[in-house]
C-alpha cells in the first residue's frame, strides 16, 4: 500500500481487508486523481467497477466479500447464503455473493461480475435492510435471524426451511425467539404457520426434519404421549461419559431413537449399541426407526411405541390419524 495515503484511507483499507470503493475516496481524504494513477501503474486492481484492491495480488474471500458489499453501495449487507458462510450457518462458501439493499435503491450492475472473472453478485431487495443489518459485525451482513429466515424463503420445500431453522438453532447462533420475532415483522413469509409452528417444536429439542416428523406424524396425529426430547444422560467409565436419547418417555422408561443416515458406519452403530445397553440397565427400553419407517410406516411406528408404552403402563389408547390408518381397531 502506498506510503503517501492519508491516514484515515489506510485505516479504512485495513479495516476492510485491503479493499477500498471509489464513493468512499472522499470521506478519507484520497484524491480520484490518485486513485485513477494507481490503477493505471497497476498498483491497485480494479475488483468490481468502483471498488478496488490496494495490493496486486489474488483476494482472499473475506477481500472479495467487501468487495461485494461496496459494489452494491452504502447501506448494503451481504445476505442469504453469503451472510450464512460468514456467521457459521453453513462450511462451504457458496460461487455467488448474495447481497441485500434498499427496496428503492437504484443501483446499476453490470452482470454483477468483476474484471478478473471472480463470483458473481445476486442482489436482493429489501423493504427493511436498515433493521436487518448486524449493527457491528463485518464485512456488513444481515442478522443471524434475518438470514435463516431469507434462507427459508429460497427453498425447495418446507423440509428444506425446516433445516435452516433448526440449523440455526443447533449451532446456537439464534433463538427461537428471534427467529419467531424476524418473521412476524415481514409482510410477507412464505411456509409463515408452518415456520412459526416449528419454532416450538425447535424450542422444545428437535434438530431435525426427521424429529419433525416423528412428533408430527407419529406422536400427535396418533394421541401419543408427548416425549421429552434430547434427554442428556451421564454414564460411567466405561463408554463415553454422556449421551443423548432422542425422545424419552420418562414416565414409562422408554426410549425412540431416529436415525435418517442410509449407511450407518460400523463404529456408530456400536456406540448405539453401548447407549441402547446402558439404558437398559436403567430400565429403558430403547426403539429404533429410521426415515423410511417415519416417514412411510408411521402408523406401524405408531403402533410400535404405543403398544411399548401400554405394556409399561401407559392407560392411554393411540387414535387413528385418519380414514387409511393401519393402527390395530380397539377392541369392543
Amino acid at each position: 500500500m502506498p506510503a503517501s495515503l492519508p491516514d484515515d484511507c489506510t485505516g479504512l483499507i485495513d479495516l476492510q481487508r485491503g479493499v477500498i470503493a471509489r464513493w468512499q475516496a472522499a470521506a478519507v481524504g484520497l484524491d480520484l486523481a490518485a486513485v485513477d494513477v494507481l490503477l493505471r501503474t497497476g498498483r491497485w486492481r480494479p475488483l468490481y467497477r468502483g471498488v478496488y484492491a490496494a495490493y496486486t495480488g489474488e483476494p482472499p474471500r473475506e477481500s472479495q466479500l467487501w468487495a461485494a458489499s461496496l459494489r452494491a453501495g452504502p447501506g448494503a449487507a451481504l445476505s442469504h447464503h453469503t451472510a450464512a458462510e460468514l456467521d457459521g450457518l453453513t462450511d462451504r462458501p457458496t460461487p455467488l455473493i448474495h447481497v441485500t439493499i434498499a427496496r428503492d435503491r437504484r443501483v446499476r450492475f453490470d452482470g454483477g461480475g468483476p474484471p478478473a472473472g471472480g463470483p458473481r453478485l445476486v442482489i436482493h431487495r429489501a423493504d427493511r435492510i436498515d433493521d436487518m443489518r448486524h449493527p457491528t459485525r463485518t464485512p456488513p451482513r444481515t442478522r443471524v435471524a434475518e438470514t435463516v429466515v431469507d434462507l427459508t424463503q429460497l427453498s425447495a420445500s418446507f423440509d428444506e426451511a425446516f433445516g435452516w431453522l433448526s440449523r440455526g438453532v443447533g449451532r446456537r447462533l439464534v433463538t427461537p425467539e428471534l427467529l419467531h420475532e424476524a418473521v412476524t415483522r415481514r409482510s410477507r413469509v412464505r411456509w409463515r404457520e408452518e415456520i412459526l409452528g416449528s419454532l416450538t417444536l425447535i424450542g422444545s429439542g428437535i434438530h431435525s426434519n426427521l424429529e419433525r416428523r416423528y412428533v408430527r406424524g407419529v406422536e400427535q396425529a396418533h394421541g401419543l404421549p408427548a416425549a421429552e426430547r434430547q434427554v442428556r444422560f451421564v454414564r460411567g467409565a466405561r463408554y463415553p461419559r454422556s449421551g443423548y436419547l432422542d425422545n424419552l418417555y420418562t414416565s414409562f422408561g422408554v426410549g425412540v431413537e431416529l436415525d435418517g443416515s442410509a449407511a450407518h458406519p460400523v463404529e456408530d452403530r456400536w456406540q448405539d449399541i453401548h447407549r441402547d445397553n446402558f439404558c437398559a440397565r436403567l430400565g429403558i427400553v430403547t426403539l429404533r426407526f429410521n426415515w423410511t419407517d417415519v416417514t412411510r410406516r408411521c402408523c406401524d411406528v405408531a403402533a410400535d411405541v404405543s403398544a411399548v408404552l401400554r405394556s409399561r403402563g401407559w392407560e392411554g389408547h393411540p387414535r387413528p390419524c385418519g380414514p387409511a390408518c393401519r393402527l390395530p381397531r380397539r377392541p369392543g
